[in-house]
Order: C-alpha cells, then structure tokens, then sequence
C-alpha cells in the first residue's frame, strides 16, 4: 500500500490515478490533519510513502519533514517538487528561490 501526503496541490491526484493504475492500493492524508506517527499506525501494510507538490516551502509543509524523518530507514520515500524539497531540507539542503529563472 501507498501512502501520499496531500500538500494542498491539484497534481496530487494525478499521482493517485497512476499508482492505483499499477494496481497499488493508495491513501491520502492532507498534510496538516495527522501524523506520521498515526500515518504507520493506521497502515501496517504500508510499503512507500509519497510527498506531493504544494504551493508553498518546506517549512510550510505540514508533516511533510517529519514524516521522512519517521519513515527514514523504514519505508521508501518518494518526494514530488515540493516533496522533493522537503526531503533535501531534511537531509541538509538549502532550499531557495532562484536568483532567475533558467
């Protein structure tokens, strides 16, 4: 089973639909309504976790950061532009706005 942290972004159910179209069950949890701790209680089954896009950073992100830190060792974790983000933020990155766009 998948599970996918929602960062408010419509993109999020594109993701949805592919992974179900692989025949993976998929859950989604809005990034400021749960834990990650409750995320892994509630799915013992779990085998990867995604973290969406969103309109914002990753210190604006909800459980976004927590929950790779939780799931870190544990479980795969796939992060998608703002999901991306948030890992590397964790993992010591520095996350700016571009000084212009390429």
């Amino acid at each position: 089973m998948t599970v996918i942290i929602d960062n408010y972004d419509s993109f999020t159910y594109n993701i949805v639909q592919a992974v179900s179209a692989l025949g993976e069950e998929v859950r989604v949890y809005r990034n400021d309504v749960t834990t990650a701790e409750a995320i892994e209680a509630e799915n013992p089954g779990m085998t990867r976790l995604i973290i969406s896009p969103g309109p914002c950073t990753p210190q604006e992100a909800g459980i976004s950061k927590s929950a790779v830190l939780h799931f870190a060792g544990k479980t795969p974790v796939l992060g998608v532009c703002l999901g991306h983000q948030a890992i590397a933020e964790v993992y010591g990155a520095t996350v700016a706005r571009a000084g212009r766009i390429m």
